[in-house]
């Protein structure tokens, strides 16, 4: 029996290879005699659809070939509504113009079409094939969906915690009822640490934690292999083989009947394992689900990756800031200092201006400096001058020496000069004096000179010069002393300060007159106060603009103030 023509073109069909109608299908036979009905009948039988024809009395007069195939129960002379075809014989009966509903197996979509001449013809057609098409297509449109809304979900989180939370609540409940994400904890842990796991189920409020049991790995098939990185193919499990699996799920949710266990993979191999359940009402996994369950868990794998190389990274950055960031202020009799602070930029609190104060037996030594560039690599060479520095002082306590030593270092350092970094910088030394007035010897290797702010507010410059260290293996650097009375306050500066960009304009610069004059009102103020002035105006400056590196140091003596 030809059965290519269900869901194809409605068409004349060639008597060549099969045998003749009569022989085919005697139910279907009717009077042939006239040629007229002959020519019609074999067009009818050349339909793709079911064509059942009944007089004004519902009783059948005509079944064409196809619906003898797909409705053997309907004959010539039967009652349509009592035929044993229940969707049909229903949609007889209600008057119905047309059905779709399941028999023997099939999916068949009827329409009525009324007769000329009284009575009515059924076309039905088997569309099973059809809805099967359909549904794949709206599952695998399902699938890539998934697939997308996860990467996007999973690209975002690059923290640790959060990558694992987000990996159990997307697996629910489009792929399980249950997930639970496998996990070695990472570095600092030792490396013979228990396992630890996230889990969500369908219903929880929220993702939940915890840790082992230490027999976990070997209590589920495959999470052993899983969890060292084996590319096995991931399968699903019966209950049976489940019974451990339960301390890890919910008080609530019986026995699994049916799990998936699949290694998350990133670049470095297994960043743990994935296990998604359903419960045993639920369909188990088929050979498409494995393949999405694999999919997703591959990108969890990658996204848990990065968020491990993210958090070495932080890690590591939060370290060499910690070695970088400006030290706190040490205590010295006779001198109040103060320091101010500003990195470029959000993603690093270190940059290439710094400053420093050491305490020495009759005072103290101060460096402000100015790196060439900005973020890590200005960060880099700012640690290398800072160490040098402290390496040198032990052999050569004059600032103007110093400096000196300090470029030969640099300048004499590989690749400095093919990378052209240099630094602009402050050296000096101070001391107190009897009468409560502090001495200070300042060298200068390029940088704008330090101001001097009066008691009754006149500012100066405290005129160095000098040539950037660490730019020529000849430089020049000058050494210049200067005496701060009782009252008076020395503030150095490197040049983000002044070239801090904003105002009315955005682009104009704040520039040395103002800052001398926000140094000039405030005169007589401690070095904090004064230091915390200048970082308030600038930032209102800049009013929210980016701004270069900002290094601030603030010396004056504590004798008291001077009377009128």
């Amino acid at each position: 029996m030809t059965t290519t023509r269900r869901g194809g073109q409605a068409g004349p069909v060639s008597d060549a290879g099969r045998a003749p109608r009569s022989a085919d299908r005697p139910a279907a036979a009717a009077d042939r005699s006239v040629p007229g009905d002959t020519l019609a009948r074999e067009l009818l039988d050349g339909l793709a659809e079911a064509v059942v024809t009944a007089d004004a009395r519902g009783v059948v007069s005509l079944v064409n070939a196809m619906a003898a195939e797909l409705l053997p129960e309907v004959t010539p002379g039967s009652t349509l509504a009592g035929v044993a075809v229940p969707p049909l014989a229903e949609a007889a009966r209600d008057g119905a113009a047309s059905f779709e509903a399941e028999h023997r197996g099939r999916q068949l979509r009827g329409a009525c079409r009324p007769l000329r001449a009284g009575g009515c013809a059924w076309y039905v057609r088997d569309v099973t094939d059809e809805r099967t098409r359909t549904d794949a297509l709206l599952a695998e449109r399902s699938r890539t969906a998934f697939l997308a809304r996860a990467g996007s979900r999973l690209g975002l989180s690059l923290h640790r915690e959060q990558t694992l939370r987000t990996t159990v609540t997307l697996a629910v409940p489009y792929l399980a009822d249950a997930a639970v994400v496998v996990h070695r904890p990472p570095p600092p842990a030792p490396a013979d640490a228990g396992p630890v796991w996230v889990r969500f189920a369908d219903g929880d409020p929220a993702p939940v934690s915890g840790s082992g049991p230490a027999g976990l790995p070997g209590s589920v098939p495959g999470l052993a292999e899983a969890l060292d990185g084996e590319r096995t193919d991931a399968s699903p499990y019966l209950d049976a083989e489940l019974s451990d699996l339960g301390q890890v799920l919910p008080a609530g949710f019986g026995r699994p009947g049916s799990a998936l266990v699949t290694p998350m993979l990133g670049a470095g191999g297994a960043s743990g394992a994935l296990i998604v359940v359903r419960r045993p009402g639920r369909a188990g996994f088929d050979r498409r689900d494995v393949e999405v369950v694999r999919e997703f868990a591959a990108r969890a794998g990658a996204a848990l990756a990065t968020a491990d190389l993210y958090g070495e990274q932080t890690h590591l950055a939060r370290v060499l800031q910690t070695s970088l960031l400006p030290p706190e202020m040490p205590e010295i009799p006779g001198v109040s200092l103060a320091g101010g602070y500003r990195a470029a930029g959000d993603s690093l609190r270190i940059g290439g201006d710094f400053y420093d104060v050491s305490v020495t037996a009759d005072g103290g030594t101060f460096a402000l400096g100015d790196v060439c560039g900005k973020g890590v690599g200005a960060a880099v060479l700012t640690g290398r001058v800072r160490q040098s520095l402290q390496t040198l002082r032990l052999v050569e306590p004059r600032p103007l020496e110093l400096m000196a030593l300090l470029n030969r270092a640099l300048f004499d350092a590989p690749e400095a000069t093919r990378r052209s970094q240099f630094t602009t910088l402050l050296l000096g030394t101070f001391t107190v004096e009897p009468d409560g007035a502090l001495c200070l010897r300042v060298a200068g290797g390029g940088h704008p000179s330090p101001l001097v702010v009066g008691v009754d507010g006149d500012v100066r410059p405290a005129t160095v010069g000098g040539m950037p260290v660490g730019a020529l293996a000849s430089a020049r650097f000058v050494e210049t002393r200067i005496r701060l009375a009782p009252g008076e306050l020395l503030l150095a500066y490197t040049d983000g300060v002044t070239e801090a960009r904003g105002g009315p304009g955005v682009l104009e610069m704040f520039g040395e007159t103002r800052l001398r004059q926000a140094l000039a009102s405030g005169a007589g103020l401690p070095p904090r106060a004064m230091i915390d002035r200048v970082l308030q105006l600038v930032d209102e400056w800049l009013d929210g603009q980016s701004q270069d590196d900002i290094a601030m140091l603030a010396i004056a003596p504590t004798s008291p103030h001077p009377g009128p």
